[in-house]
């Protein structure tokens, strides 16, 4: 049997321009639905697997504190980022009955992820980061167990670092060291922690190289990215050509160097493909 998915994402102030593009993505991902909560209100062609639900900023961060407790009340919703692993607690009666929840980001668009999550791969372990060494903010996957929703609460001190009206980057950082705390180690320390590391055997953090002209070399250790993305048919390549296809395409760095409420893609959704070149690049 497919294991179910609900991807959940705060989002507040305004959808970006690319909207349409991500929601196409999650529409040929039919089988995995997300749980969007926004003062944005409906997007236009909206997927049916997208729910959306209405709430204020300052209401949505109300329930974040009555749920765990804390003094959460930030002025910048980019704190919202530091609450991702506590976000199946926080949404635990929208998430029963799902086997994976997850969380990620809106600058992106999906691939094929059933072909990479893929059942085998959902039976292994009860969490999915696709970089190696750290949780990945902008796409992760956890098994809806109430150990696993719970896992943030082994951070040291969680609850300081979410109430701190600073961005901390808790999900890729405090929440990282849970499952690698050896990731800084010798070599042989890390082949012990994957052999015996409770936490660690239970996660797979592999590379998969989403995320181009960031600080993550490219497969070949260089800083040679690809130029161009593709999205055709709920399939995701670039133009190495070398028949990879990836989970995501995550333009994180890539829209730093786009012209303003301006996607530079030469072919549209019409024609069920789109191709994203990198205009002007920032590394991170």
């Amino acid at each position: 049997m497919t294991p179910s998915i609900c991807i959940v994402i705060p989002y507040f102030g305004q959808w970006p321009f690319w909207m349409p593009y991500f929601l196409q993505s999650c529409r040929t991902n039919a089988d995995i639905d997300w749980l969007l909560y926004t003062d944005c209100g409906q997007p236009e062609n909206c997927s049916p697997n997208v729910r959306v639900v209405a709430v204020s900023y300052p209401d949505y961060c109300e329930r974040v504190g009555r749920t765990l407790h804390i003094d959460f009340h930030p002025e910048q919703s980019y704190k919202l980022c530091d609450i991702k692993p506590a976000l199946g607690l926080i949404h635990a009666e929208e998430l029963a009955g799902y086997d994976f929840w997850g969380f990620g980001d809106l600058d992106l668009v999906y691939g094929d992820l059933r072909a990479y999550f893929t059942v085998e791969r959902l039976a292994r372990f009860d969490l999915f980061s696709t970089h190696a060494r750290r949780i990945s903010g902008h796409l992760c996957l956890i098994r809806n167990t109430e150990e696993m929703r719970a896992a943030f609460m082994r951070v040291k001190h969680w609850q300081f670092k979410l109430e701190s009206p600073e961005h901390l980057a808790f999900d890729e950082s405090a929440f990282s060291k849970i499952f690698l705390r050896h990731k800084n180690s010798p070599s042989w320390v890390r082949w012990l922690a994957a052999k015996f590391d409770p936490w660690l055997k239970r996660a797979e953090f592999v590379e998969a190289y989403t995320t181009p002209n960031g600080k993550i070399p490219w497969t070949d250790g260089s800083r040679d990215y690809p130029a161009e993305w593709y999205w055709q048919d709920g399939k995701v390549s670039n133009s190495c050509r070398d028949g990879r296809l990836y989970p995501y395409f995550h333009f994180m760095v890539w829209k730093k160097g786009w012209p303003q409420q301006t996607l530079p893609i030469v072919t549209s959704l019409a024609e069920r493909r789109l191709v994203f070149k990198a205009e002007v690049i920032e590394i991170a």
